[in-house]
């Protein structure tokens, strides 16, 4: 005779379907672990101020052109 029971049977943590919010154990996700090097962050850094200078000459040279090229054509 088999029973039938509203409830189901419990399951062990590697039984279950994968699921990232239950997790069995947690794991420490953190993207310092990937940068160990000081010289690597410097290396970011460098780069970041690069683009940020290279967008502020980037701004500086349209909001000069755009209004002198519309005065041309008008």
């Amino acid at each position: 005779m088999t029973c039938i029971s509203a409830k189901p049977a419990r399951q062990d943590a590697e039984s279950l379907p994968a699921n990232d919010n239950q997790r069995a154990t947690l794991a420490d996700l953190s993207f310092l672990d990937v940068i160990n090097d000081e010289n690597e962050i410097a290396d970011i850094a460098r780069r970041a101020e690069r683009l940020g200078h290279a967008t502020l000459i980037a701004m500086a040279v349209g909001l000069t052109a755009l209004p002198l090229l519309y005065l041309m054509l008008a």
